[in-house]
């Protein structure tokens, strides 16, 4: 879909000067944000829309401004469900008022964090234009206030409260929804809660990352609606719904609260694997199930990380002084069942403990807690009459266990996964990118790309097209597969490598090493004077080859009237003199390199560059074609790799900038940057090719916990490209590498060294000896 801004000129010309401004500032985030139909249907077409409603330009330019950062923090679809309401407003209120309800909606989708309740927001916004028209705009001003203390819910009833008050007062309307009176502050107080979802959420998704090393999907649900028992998570979908907010409670904080909710639902996320054997049976015996399907995930998850019963287990509050009903019963028996320590002489109570304890081994049948339940539902005492509405499991973090029954399925998954169409890359002739160059507007959007192959200037000028206005390229995804050396497979397409441009850094760094080194480079010159070919080479009194040799050929004729046998040696072998190898030295770019070396003021990259820039300068002189990658890492998706220099590059200042410019961060996944650099060195002409990679530790990254994992990895991609004929070293900066390195790279292909600031030294000689 090709999108023309002329196409709407007549809407940014009656919207006067200003709008186009506006317009040329957000376009740039639209693009990027919407989907090539969003932006046509929702963007352009809703501003010329709202422009139709005959309510002034304000909300019209607010919408310009404002719709890029709606659809970017809750999807475009949020966008969609703003412009209705903005029509549904502009018919009972200003357009100063819709424009400042489209002005404040991105501090409402950031601070709500959900489509759902962003369209309940809107909802409230509509109800309030009809009871308190004048409370509106001041509520709106304070807005970012509002919402940093208090829920949805907390600002539906502070403000529906100040409507019912204040339902005529005009005058005292302003005045409770700009926060200025006792009262509203008074309402505010009580409506505020612990710990906000959307404050913690992140760090929420960054904890269970670490426990499973995968994402899972959190959203936060509104209480406004729900049961006098609060509001409990539950699972729909693969999606994990969660309250808004949460209260300190039992002494643990709401963010403690948070993560024992969420460890809990992943647990059912990751263990819960099949539904029911049947529907819901209802009663106590359907409770039963779930109660016993939480204690069987829980242990699951507690045998994989002891730990979390440390945040579980002081939310189990239940005793035996709450009686023996249904709700504090049930209660007791989850306690029972998560807490080896909680002593408990109830009858059930001690029958639960003892069945589940019997299972063993057998948690990880699903079936189990059907079956567990319904041999225990007989026992459970007469005298508790279970009420559907009223009992329940009095555990906070516990979801409701609706996702046992129905559990999601592929085409759940796959629905929340937001898709986009895909780009297509055309290589073009220059003519076609002369034509096409100069679209107005185009950008990340569109659903072409054209590539030239060759760099594009324009007439009497130095710089390209591509330097003066492009962005750094990313290049087409790279995948590779992953060596899982427990199932003894390779995970195919497992891993997603991108090159990025390298940083640009100021030549002068390089270029003051080697004054930096000057003995060091002395010391070199009779090394590399050594190393460099010697052309063409005559071997004399040879059996077979290229001429005769006169002089052996005269003493074999003196030989022969002599009467002795003559040395048959009387050619001349001509040999040519030439290292036939290539090299490529792969340097680790994780985040450790930044650390500084003991005893002197350099950290482990700036002395991995300074050996690096020694290696390429004494390479150079001996004329062995050479390049030189980096790579870094922040999970299986996303491996950068970085060309400094590449085979056909000069070691020019181009080269020294890329290498003044390189920088440590992430991490180390370095089978998959060995894989690549392995197919950059195959595809060399030389007899020889060697890859020498400098790396400061062992492999590791973010999404990864067994530390085996990788380092197994690592090992069958050097087995790997030693089949296409390339020769991996190692050197290692870490002092503890004999633990690991040999049994990656194999005995005598590593090198050990114990002190990092000899590195400029030994690099270059290392070199020298493995190329003789």
């Amino acid at each position: 879909m090709s999108i023309d801004l002329e196409d709407y000129r007549d809407l940014l010309d009656d919207l006067g000067g200003h709008a186009e401004e506006v317009m040329g500032a957000a376009w740039q985030e639209a693009v990027r944000t919407f989907s090539p139909f969003g932006l046509k249907h929702y963007y352009l077409d809703g501003a010329e829309a709202l422009k139709s409603l005959g309510r002034g330009s304000e909300p019209v330019i607010d919408f310009i401004q404002e719709a890029p950062s709606v659809a970017r923090e809750l999807g475009e679809e949020a966008v969609r469900h703003l412009l209705e309401a903005a029509a549904r407003l502009s018919s009972k209120t200003s357009g100063a008022v819709v424009g400042l309800v489209i002005a404040t909606s991105p501090i409402a989708a950031r601070r709500l964090g959900d489509p759902d309740l962003f369209l309940r927001y809107l909802g409230l916004l509509e109800n309030l234009v009809a009871q308190a028209p004048r409370g509106i705009r001041p509520m709106l001003e304070h807005l970012d206030v509002l919402l940093t203390h208090l829920t949805l819910g907390g600002l539906r009833r502070w403000a529906l409260w100040g409507a019912k008050v204040h339902g005529r007062d005009f005058k005292a309307q302003v005045a409770y929804f700009a926060l200025e009176t006792p009262e509203s502050q008074s309402v505010f107080q009580k409506e505020r809660r612990g710990t906000l979802f959307v404050d913690v959420h992140r760090r929420i998704n960054m904890y269970l990352r670490a426990l499973w090393a995968r994402d899972f999907f959190l959203r936060p649900t509104s209480g406004d609606f729900e049961s006098k028992e609060g509001v409990r998570p539950y699972i729909e979908g693969f999606t994990v719904h969660v309250p808004d907010a949460y209260d300190d409670e039992h002494g643990l904080s709401g963010l403690q609260i948070y993560r024992a909710t969420a460890a809990h639902a992943a647990a059912h996320v990751v263990y819960s694997r099949a539904r029911m054997p049947a529907d819901n049976p209802g009663g106590i015996t359907g409770m039963l199930v779930g109660l016993i399907e939480d204690a069987r995930v829980e242990t699951l998850a507690l045998n994989a990380f002891p730990g979390l019963r440390q945040i579980w287990a002081p939310l189990h509050v239940t005793t035996p002084e709450d009686g023996d009903r249904v709700t504090p019963l049930l209660g007791r028996t989850a306690r029972a069942l998560l807490d080896p320590d909680y002593q408990d002489d109830h009858p059930f109570v001690i029958r639960a403990r003892e069945a589940f304890a019997a299972q063993g081994d057998n948690l990880e049948r699903h079936g189990l807690a059907w079956e567990l339940a319904f041999e225990l539902a007989p026992h459970f005492p007469g005298s508790a009459r279970f009420h559907a509405v009223h009992d329940h499991i009095p555990v906070l973090y516990r979801d409701d266990n609706r996702d046992i029954w129905a559990l999601g399925s592929e085409e759940d998954f796959d629905t929340i996964r937001l898709g986009q169409p895909q780009q297509e890359r055309v290589h073009v002739s220059l003519m076609e990118m002369i034509n096409e160059l100069d679209v107005p507007f185009a950008g990340d959007d569109a659903q072409q790309i054209l590539i030239l192959s060759s760099e594009f200037f324009r007439d009497s000028e130095d710089v390209s097209l591509n330097e003066q206005e492009g962005k750094p390229p990313v290049s087409l995804p790279y995948h590779y597969q992953e060596w899982d050396y427990q199932m003894q497979l390779e995970r195919p397409h497992w891993c997603t490598l991108l090159e990025r441009r390298p940083l640009m850094g100021d030549p002068a760094v390089i270029d003051a090493v080697a004054d930096k080194h000057k003995p060091l480079i002395s010391r070199l010159k009779y090394l590399i004077e050594a190393l460099q070919p010697q052309g063409m080479v005559r071997h004399r009194r040879q059996p077979e080859g290229d001429d005769l040799d006169l002089n052996a050929l005269v003493e074999s004729m003196v030989d022969l009237r002599m009467g002795r046998q003559p040395d048959p040696r009387v050619h001349i072998r001509h040999e040519r003199k030439v290292r036939d190898l290539s090299v490529l030295v792969l340097i680790d770019l994780s985040e450790s390199t930044n650390d500084q070396v003991r005893g002197t003021d350099s950290t482990i990259l700036e002395l991995a560059r300074e050996a690096t820039a020694l290696l390429a300068g004494a390479m150079d002189r001996i004329g062995d074609p050479f390049a030189i990658h980096g790579f870094d890492s922040d999970g299986r998706h996303d491996v950068e790799y970085f060309r400094f220099k590449d085979f056909e590059d000069a070691y020019d200042d181009k080269v020294k900038g890329r290498l003044a410019g390189m920088k440590g961060q992430l991490s180390t996944r370095m089978g998959t940057a060995i894989r690549h650099a392995g197919e950059v060195l195959r595809r060399q002409p030389t007899r020889k090719k060697l890859m020498l990679i400098i790396t400061d530790g062992e492999p590791s990254d973010t999404d990864v916990r067994d530390p085996q994992y990788l380092r197994q990895d690592a090992r069958h991609a050097v087995e790997e490209v030693a089949k296409h004929g390339v020769d991996a070293f190692c050197m290692s900066l870490d002092p503890h590498a004999d633990d690991y390195v040999e049994r990656i790279f194999g005995a005598k292909r590593y090198m050990v060294v114990d002190h990092v600031a000899r590195l400029p030294e030994t690099l270059p000689t290392l070199y020298a000896g493995l190329t003789r």
